[in-house]
């Protein structure tokens, strides 16, 4: 079965729409606003730097195990309510790692990951199914909002944590905000049902789409995207501090970072809207990500140029491969099993990254090697964006 968009009201499509950015503050910032205080944490807790390195990794192998049981889920509870269970999974996850122990702090981080594996998953096929004509704009506005909301998280970190009795438990569970304000506004969607109508039984998303060379070029540049993003975003504070960044200018620079990708949300979409296919700016983008780590690696003074470059050039990057699941396919539950198939593969990928990232660092003494194996990736990136980006479904 295919699910055909519920008719809605103006105002009912506003509602809608507002769900949707709500949702999209929640997908990022709980676990990108970790990075700032993984000293902090390490420090107060006992726990050992590598030993906080995995917070920023158990969310990506979470991505890694829940992403293909997402697209399941929206076709056996719906979309609507697949998403409302996972804002409280989102919301539980992170009132279970601020809750004090260190097991809860590790079990807190899966839970939040495997809430927003589905939320990544789902919405895609959300924006595929009701806004088939509005794809590349609205994945643009949903970035916006994700990169203000992680933005935000960042910069505040360490401030909140630093108040009078305050820690960073405290600072954590600030983010909580995120999803019990988007499951306020998503409630009224628990009453909206889309039709099912007949698909055909060679629908490509059961099972054959893992044979689409179209999806594995999709998958590849989405999770190099992510390898990347998630690398730098985990270590960025520390790659500043050892360059000779206070650890305060640092957390903000992490922000500046964030905020930085929610520019290409704001003209990428009518952008795509004109081309006929997205080859060109796929390329152009990695290149730019690519010119910013190496400034990052050979030039840290202008480390405030290359972080907002290595933000602009990773948001639209990821906005490209979003847009790219829905432009790809042909129908709601296709775009569900790429982007299920694109979040496995990428997030095995890309939770790999940080790890190695920080072994390379105790190995050399320094960031170089990480560096460099960022900005080669990016280069693959280019060489599948320019496949991935051209005008064809699978």
């Amino acid at each position: 079965m295919t699910m055909i968009a519920p008719m809605r009201t103006l105002g009912g499509q506003r509602l809608l729409l507002t769900g949707i950015l709500l949702i999209a503050s929640t997908l990022r910032a709980p676990i990108t606003g970790v990075a700032p205080m993984l000293g902090m944490i390490g420090e107060t807790s006992g726990i050992s730097a590598a030993e906080a390195g995995i917070l920023t990794t158990l969310p990506l192998l979470a991505f890694a195990v829940i992403s293909p049981v997402a697209a399941v889920l929206g076709r056996k509870w719906g979309i609507e309510r697949s998403l409302f269970g996972a804002l409280l999974v989102i919301a539980a996850g992170i009132a279970l790692r601020s809750s004090g122990p260190v097991w809860a702090l590790f079990a807190g981080t899966a839970t939040i990951g495997a809430g927003i594996a589905v939320g990544n998953v789902l919405l895609p096929s959300l924006l595929k199914r009701d806004f088939p004509t509005r794809i590349a704009s609205l994945t643009g506005a949903y970035a916006i909002t994700s990169a203000l909301a992680q933005a935000l998280a960042s910069v505040v970190a360490i401030p909140l944590a630093q108040l009078p009795g305050s820690n960073w438990h405290l600072s954590l569970a600030s983010t909580l905000i995120f999803p019990l304000v988007a499951l306020m506004a998503w409630a009224p969607q628990l009453g909206t049902h889309a039709a099912a109508t007949v698909e055909p039984a060679s629908s490509p998303h059961r099972g054959r789409i893992w044979h689409s060379l179209l999806a594995w070029q999709v998958t590849g540049f989405l999770g190099l995207t992510s390898l990347v993003f998630y690398i730098i975003v985990g270590w960025l504070p520390a790659i500043l501090v050892q360059a000779g960044y206070p650890a305060a200018t640092a957390g903000t620079l992490h922000g500046v970072l964030q905020l930085a990708t929610a520019v290409p949300g704001l003209i990428l979409g009518p952008m795509v809207r004109r081309m006929k296919d997205q080859r060109g700016i796929a390329i152009a983008v990695s290149l730019a990500t690519c010119i910013s780590l190496l400034g990052l690696w050979q030039c840290p003074a202008l480390a405030m140029l290359w972080v907002a470059l290595f933000g602009f050039g990773a948001g639209a990057a990821f906005i490209l491969g979003l847009t790219f699941v829905s432009l790809r396919t042909s129908h709601s539950h296709q775009a569900a099993a790429l982007s299920g198939m694109a979040q496995c593969l990428g997030y095995s990928l890309t939770a790999a990254g940080p790890p190695l990232a920080g072994l390379a660092h105790d190995a050399t003494g320094g960031w170089e090697v990480a560096l460099a194996c960022c900005a080669v990736a990016t280069v693959l990136m280019a060489v599948l964006g320019g496949s991935a980006g051209r005008a064809a479904t699978i």
